[in-house]
């Protein structure tokens, strides 16, 4: 496992963006790992422990790669936005340019993107910007193509949207987690610890990202994407043809991987099979990383 932690500062437009990072005990040479976390947690999402084998930095370090979790705008020390400026277009920017920046702090030839619900939704914004930097792919978790109208993620976007809001504990493992036996009573105790106050204004965007953003952006992902969404999602449908339906939309990405996550509610990372989840996120970065260095001209490879 890395052995520690270590906090950064990258400075965007006059913006601080804070992140965690870990980096394996030796350089191994793999892709740099990006990690952008959903509604109402911090970065240290990405630590928490689902099981016996730990977060997924534990995990992802252990098998050679760096992670740098970032902060998203006014979570941890990364500067808050004008409730009128908070859309996940301007995330996309500045957490876009984070990502830019990491990729020079660390001198890494490439980088995979990682992000959780609201997190995969920028994550994706990201990729579809056609970033200036050596993208090889993206994993989007939590996330997918239809919200069921009428359910719980309908009614937290119905709070006043310029407020700021810190929801209870209970409220928040209802909709976090899936039925008792998918999870560990320690794993929702290191989970609160990363709960933080929400940006309704994030709230209001998420239901309706599926069709006001997603058709659009999904055809200009030139990368591989996968995704996973939780068997017990108590915020996404994630019954398989709707899974389905969110891979047919990426036309232009080289292939794709969509899947349930069985086991598991809608923070997969923070359930017992979390660390089945991660293994693939790595496998998937592993592929990826094959098929980025098939495409670089003759030569030039490392």
């Amino acid at each position: 496992m890395a052995e520690q932690r270590d906090l950064l500062a990258f400075e965007v437009d006059g913006h601080k963006i804070t992140a965690r990072t870990a980096a394996p005990l030796a350089p191994s040479g793999k892709p740099l790992i990006v990690a952008l976390h959903g509604g109402t947690y911090t970065a240290d999402y990405f630590d928490v422990a689902g099981g016996p084998d730990g977060s997924f930095l534990d995990i992802a370090t252990r098998h050679g790669h760096r992670v740098v979790a970032l902060d998203r705008p006014g979570y941890g020390g990364s500067t808050p936005l004008a409730p009128e400026d908070n859309t996940f277009t301007r995330h996309t920017e500045l957490l876009g340019a984070a990502l830019a920046q990491a990729l020079e702090r660390f001198d890494a030839d490439s980088v995979f993107l990682v992000g959780h619900s609201i997190g995969g939704m920028i994550a994706l914004m990201i990729a579809a910007n056609d970033p200036e930097v050596p993208l090889i792919g993206v994993s989007a978790t939590g996330m997918g193509a239809v919200i069921p109208p009428g359910g719980a993620a309908e009614a937290l976007g119905s709070l006043p949207p310029d407020a700021t809001v810190d929801l209870p504990y209970e409220e928040r493992d209802r909709v976090m987690f899936g039925p008792a036996h998918t999870f560990v009573p320690d794993a929702v105790h290191q989970a609160h610890d990363t709960y933080a106050p929400v940006p309704v204004r994030e709230l209001t965007q998420a239901p309706v990202w599926p069709k006001e953003h997603l058709p659009t952006l999904a055809p200009l992902v030139r990368v591989p994407v996968h995704n996973a969404l939780a068997e017990f999602d108590a915020l996404w449908d994630s019954s398989p043809e709707n899974v389905a339906a969110f891979a047919a939309l990426f036309t232009a990405a080289p292939f794709v991987d969509a899947s349930v996550a069985r086991g598991t509610g809608h923070c997969i990372d923070h359930h017992t099979l979390g660390a089945a989840l991660h293994l693939r996120q790595l496998a998937f970065a592993e592929e990826c990383a094959t098929w980025a260095a098939a495409r670089q001209p003759a030569g030039n490879g490392n």
